[in-house]
């Protein structure tokens, strides 16, 4: 669990990251969870859009994925939300204490 501080740190980060996952019509698929398993293993904070074609809910989806990936939820701006996880071997991003 991240505590307020270190999430506010996180979106600081992801600020001018572009999207690297986009989410269609076909919805959440075992390829999407593939892909942002290895992206956060990585890249360790993923932004991700949901499309306009996609009847998804932008927080829903980011907590369901969070929870199935083993990630932090960092946050949700209209269509687009962001994810941490702490990659497992050389891990790039340093969370203030």
């Amino acid at each position: 669990m991240i505590t307020s501080k270190q999430r506010s740190y996180l979106r600081k980060l992801a600020h001018d990251l572009d999207p690297l996952v986009y989410i269609g019509k076909s919805d959440l698929t075992e390829n999407i969870f593939n892909e942002m398993d290895r992206l956060l293993e990585s890249r360790e904070l993923v932004k991700v859009k949901i499309q306009e074609s996609s009847l998804l809910e932008p927080k829903e989806t980011a907590n369901e994925m969070a929870k199935i990936l083993g990630a932090e939820f960092v946050q949700a701006i209209g269509r687009k939300f962001t994810l941490y996880r702490r990659a497992k071997e050389d891990p790039q991003i340093v969370l203030p204490r």
